[in-house]
């Protein structure tokens, strides 16, 4: 307090203790109208020799006190100073003697403080519940559905309100209880905030656009078809994906013609680039990449350097990368959470990877995303789940909404479909060994495993002869058609062969075309397209040249025909938003179907309740 500097310093206990035995104070940065006296006393309390230096705060209390008395005395504690004393009134001198008494008894207290005080203990994580604090519940379909501004103290995330409704974003402080509905944010996605915390960008109708914390119209940047995360940079631009099976690009926070960051590297078998996060600085990024659409816990956390336009991988097995303030990097496996050091500098791990955090609701099997948020201050906010196919029972539902349990043996069953006879169901099973399509005969409680290469999304052929699925048996990385029959007689057989992805959804009644989705790696429209098929079982069966069914610019997908072979029913999001439409098959004008025929369904049951339930109450 005399001079505004510690009198002994270091890095750590065992440094200061060093300092106060074999370092002398910088005596120079006391005051200049320092009393003599208080110099004199700070210097016998701090002098190396022990015959010279007072034994205890007692001797220094009663030499305050003679000097006080008989100020003449003061010479009598003095070292030797260079700063000539100055004449003070006697009730200064004692002021100050009485303030430098105390400073002495402070200084000692404080070196034994910290000679004998504990090693501090790392503390345990505070773990809380945060309450939504609106009547809705978490959008986990796509993406992550929670963003925390980097202050800790505003949280957003996408929700369908209980009563009913689209999706809309909602924002609620931390230290308020009610959270508040964003207007113009219908069907958002994978919210995410700027850096000052005042606005959110989102994804919603095929746009990456952007909102204030404190609500008016949602702003438009750019087209962001399918948008698969993104992240706000120091220096205003927005990284993204604007689809999963795509690179990264740029735009600005104003809007505007986004720019490729990123490029698929095909020769490497890349297939994704997504869940991007700028790194402090700017100068770098960390993104997921993957080989397949799906399987995430055996993608890889990259780096990506802005100035070299190169990237690498600096983690094996994982996703949803993010760097944390601190120094470490945490990744999803699964539903748990791991964390490792690394250098920001360097851009590189200088630890081992540990877990941290079970449980944390992910997408790891198809997405990657995970529920988790964070800020600056090291704020870690999760969504608790099981992932995206934890294990279950398989259960039937009638027709009056009520279940019974089918198969009590618990798995992660998948894309369940029930045979033309209903006796048997095909479905997508993973025992370990990679997912294969396996067969259940319910009635006699079996299962057994049709496909020994892989094999995913089964389709029954109408006769129940055979199964048509998607597999990367011949290249991997590159999912093709197959079909096999159910007895387990004859070749697996290969129906089309192309180099983009293509999974069966529903044949026709005749047999004779099968509709299935298309998606070129790295263009993200998937699309619908039909195979046709000519022979038949005794003949021979050949397989002809695939179409499209539909040349829309949005995408379309699990494409399901009618039971009499005269519709079929689809998704599509060419309108903004994802909804089902049905349209005649083969539709006027030939193979392609005329698009000015879809009809949508909300519409399709309308007309179906005017023709049948006229002049009643709907």
């Amino acid at each position: 307090m005399l001079s505004g500097k510690q009198a002994f310093s270091g890095e750590d206990v065992s440094q200061t203790l060093a300092a106060v035995i074999m370092q002398e104070p910088d005596w120079s940065v006391l005051r200049e109208h320092l009393p003599a006296p208080v110099g004199c006393l700070l210097r016998r309390c701090l002098t190396k020799d022990p015959k010279q230096r007072l034994r205890d705060i007692g001797e220094a209390r009663i030499r305050i006190e003679e000097v006080i008395a008989r100020p003449e005395s003061a010479h009598e504690i003095a070292v030797p100073s260079p700063a000539a004393p100055q004449a003070l009134p006697l009730w200064r001198r004692a002021l100050l003697l009485g303030l430098a008494a105390l400073l002495a008894l402070g200084l000692v207290g404080t070196l034994v403080w910290v000679a004998l005080r504990p090693a501090p203990r790392p503390t345990s994580p505070l773990r809380l519940s945060v309450e939504l604090g609106a009547d809705a519940s978490l959008s986990t379909f796509i993406g992550s559905s929670i963003a925390l501004s980097r202050d800790g103290n505003v949280l957003a995330f996408a929700a369908r309100p209980t009563k009913g409704g689209p999706t809309r974003l909602f924002v609620r402080r931390l230290d308020q209880a009610q959270a508040t509905a964003l207007p113009d944010t219908e069907n958002a996605f994978s919210p995410f905030f700027s850096t000052d915390g005042q606005w959110i960008a989102f994804f919603a109708f095929g746009k990456l656009k952007k909102i204030s914390v404190t609500g008016g119209a949602a702003l438009t940047l750019c087209d962001a078809l399918d948008g698969a995360g993104g992240d706000w940079g120091e220096g205003g631009e927005i990284i993204f994906a604007p689809h999963p099976n795509s690179g990264l690009f740029r735009v600005s926070e104003a809007g505007g013609t986004p720019e490729e960051v990123t490029k698929l590297d095909s020769s490497a078998g890349e297939f994704t680039h997504r869940w991007p996060q700028v790194l402090p600085g700017g100068k770098a990024l960390l993104f997921t990449e993957n080989n397949l659409g799906y399987g995430f816990d055996d993608a890889n956390i990259m780096v990506h350097s802005l100035s070299t336009g190169r990237h690498r991988i600096v983690q094996r097995g994982g996703t949803f990368g993010r760097y944390l303030p601190g120094g470490y990097l945490i990744y999803l496996h699964g539903t748990t959470l791991f964390a490792a050091p690394f250098d920001a500098k360097r851009l590189e791990m200088t630890g081992t990877p540990v877990p941290v955090v079970e449980g944390v609701g992910s997408d790891s099997a198809s997405e990657g995303a995970a529920q988790l948020a964070f800020s600056a201050r090291g704020t870690l906010l999760y969504l608790p789940g099981q992932g995206t196919y934890p294990e279950s029972a398989l259960f039937w539902m009638g027709p009056d909404g009520n279940t019974a349990p089918l198969r009590d043996l618990r798995a992660q069953y998948g894309d369940i479909r029930l045979s033309p006879d209903g006796r048997r169901l095909a479905m997508e099973l993973d025992d370990g060994n990679g997912v294969n399509t396996w067969v259940y005969e319910w009635q006699r409680d079996t299962m057994s495993r049709l496909t020994l290469g892989g094999g995913a999304s089964p389709a029954w052929t109408p006769d129940g002869l055979r199964i048509a699925f998607a597999s990367e048996r011949a290249k991997r990385g590159v999912l093709n058609l197959y079909w096999q029959r159910v007895d387990g007689t004859g070749e697996v057989q290969r129906l089309a062969e192309s180099n983009k992805w293509q999974w069966p959804k529903s044949w026709h009644p005749s047999g004779k075309f099968l509709a299935f989705e298309e998606q070129n790696p790295g263009a993200p429209p998937v699309k619908i397209m039909i195979l046709p098929l000519q022979g038949s079982e005794t003949a021979g069966w050949k397989p002809g040249k695939p179409f499209h069914f539909l040349n829309s610019a949005g995408n379309e997908g699990m494409p399901m025909f009618s039971p009499d072979g005269r519709w079929l029913a689809y998704w599509s999001n060419e309108s903004g938003a994802t909804e089902v439409y049905v349209r005649p098959f083969p539709g006027p004008g030939g193979e392609v179907a005329d698009f000015d025929q879809r009809r949508r369904l909300p519409d399709l049951v309308a007309e179906w309740q005017r023709a049948v339930l006229p002049g009643k109450k709907r």
